[in-house]
């Protein structure tokens, strides 16, 4: 039987997988082992299940397949960092990053294939969005970087955000049920602490979250805090103004008491002047926040120049003359496309 047209085993819930066994006439607690295998060890192929009866194995091999990632390219940066270009069951191609610092090993998750949005300075959006990731393919995602940091790093992967290809808002029964898997004690155990999520700021999914109580970071794609400038560098904002957005993460606050980080890039002629600044002044103001201030990485639109040191200096001391926490972000793996924004399956 075609791999393709098996049901992946992992889109079975526990009890699903218990009823299978059942029907079968198996042993109801394998399911418990074989979820163990799938979510904790993160296997590739039901010949790995060593303590699964060789007979119920091949069982599972003729009634389901696992569809995991695969590693279609590998590029490695001068600093450190390291590109994945990872290849999906059909055929699809998506991308992952995993970047070191002294401190910590951090994961760059992608949550669909493309992009939903078009944000005219994210290579990404230039991809057609062409279907949401799988919550087994978000989760393949982190066992597969959690191996090499463990490989090429000697060290564990510490934490993960979802900057990667797509917008995780638009993907979220997926993306929530991922994160249940990794955060769980009978999946990876990785606390959602060290989890944030990053949207370009869905209000109505925003307030989703903050009712559905989760304990995972959230960060949102600002860069501009005037409506009308927005709308021309995230044409999709029309839809979701700055109030909407602002109303949202009030509630996310008030629902959480988490606060929020608001990345911003400053681009040479686009919102680099001093009314940008104190428009960003007084959207922090409104909302416990820390502002993220990060390098922009040229993706081909010549529109988009990265703004001179001494204005994203002049954002820095402004903010922090407001008592708003700030901080610079200087991109890693540029020189391998591999930096914030640039995520484009070249």
């Amino acid at each position: 039987m075609n791999k393709i047209k098996k049901k992946d085993i992992r889109s079975l819930s526990l009890e699903e997988l218990e009823i299978f066994l059942q029907n079968e006439g198996e042993k109801v607690f394998r399911a418990k082992q074989i979820y163990s295998w799938l979510w904790q060890k993160g296997i590739s192929s039901f010949e790995k299940m060593t303590n699964i009866p060789s007979s119920l194995r091949v069982t599972l091999d003729e009634k389901f397949s696992i569809n995991n990632v695969l590693v279609d390219k590998q590029q490695k940066s001068i600093d450190g960092t390291i590109k994945n270009t990872l290849k999906l069951y059909d055929g699809y191609i998506i991308e992952s990053v995993i970047i070191p610092t002294k401190n910590r090993v951090t994961s760059c998750i992608s949550s669909q294939v493309g992009c939903s949005l078009d944000c005219n300075f994210c290579a990404t959006s230039l991809l057609k969005r062409m279907r949401n990731l799988n919550s087994d393919e978000i989760f393949d995602q982190v066992v597969f970087v959690g191996e090499q940091s463990k490989l090429y790093l000697n060290r564990p992967l510490t934490n993960i955000v979802f900057m990667g290809m797509g917008e995780p808002l638009l993907n979220y029964k997926n993306v929530m049920n991922a994160i249940k898997k990794i955060s769980s004690p009978s999946g990876l155990g990785i606390s959602q602490r060290r989890i944030t999520l990053s949207t370009s700021g869905i209000p109505k999914m925003i307030k989703k979250l903050a009712d559905d109580q989760v304990k995972f970071k959230l960060a949102v794609s600002l860069h501009s805090a005037s409506q009308s400038i927005r709308e021309k560098i995230m044409p999709f904002t029309k839809q979701f103004p700055l109030s909407k957005l602002l109303e949202s993460l009030q509630y996310w606050y008030s629902k959480t008491n988490k606060i929020i980080t608001l990345e911003y890039i400053v681009w040479k002629g686009i919102n680099d002047k001093i009314e940008d600044i104190k428009s960003l002044i007084s959207f922090c103001k409104k909302i416990p926040s820390k502002v993220n201030l990060i390098e922009y990485n040229p993706v081909g639109n010549l529109k988009f120049q990265q703004a001179s040191r001494e204005k994203v200096n002049e954002y820095k001391n402004l903010l922090e003359n407001s008592n708003i926490s700030v901080t610079v972000r200087y991109s890693r793996g540029k020189d391998i496309n591999a930096a914030c924004g640039q995520l484009a399956n070249k």
